[in-house]
């Protein structure tokens, strides 16, 4: 008789660089991860969203990258073991090394590279500022 395989959904271990999105497409300026798989939250997008768009003070527009789409669970505290999945607590975004997160367009280098350096101060992974023309020169 054949062993039975039942299949559990885990979290699961997210290896390698990003296939995707590792390239600036609409601005010229923009932050690429450089660190580890990490997750990102819906909160820290928006914080690091509104702390660039302030300094920018709304000249310029800034492309944000990265969507939540994994949800993450969680159980009540002193909860017994059991009785199911927890409910949705809240949506992250998977980033991967190489992901560029953020992308501003149409203000000055020297506004957009602080811009993205607040921007970068509130996202929990480690970030590298790039430039269109760096890597797309002939």
């Amino acid at each position: 008789m054949a062993k039975k395989k039942y299949l559990k959904q885990q979290k699961g271990r997210i290896k390698g660089f990003a296939k995707r999105g590792y390239k600036l497409h609409f601005g010229k300026y923009g932050i690429q991860s450089i660190d580890k798989q990490k997750y990102i939250t819906e909160k820290q997008i928006e914080a690091a969203r509104v702390a660039a768009t302030r300094y920018m003070k709304r000249e310029g527009k800034l492309y944000i990258n990265i969507f939540t789409y994994k949800p993450i669970t969680k159980k009540p505290q002193e909860v017994r073991m059991g009785k199911g999945k927890g409910n949705v607590e809240y949506n992250v975004a998977v980033v991967k090394p190489g992901r560029i997160l953020f992308e501003i367009n149409g203000v000055s280098e020297n506004i957009a590279k602080e811009a993205l350096r607040l921007c970068a101060q509130k996202l929990p992974v480690k970030t590298k500022y790039i430039i269109y023309d760096d890597y797309f020169k002939y």
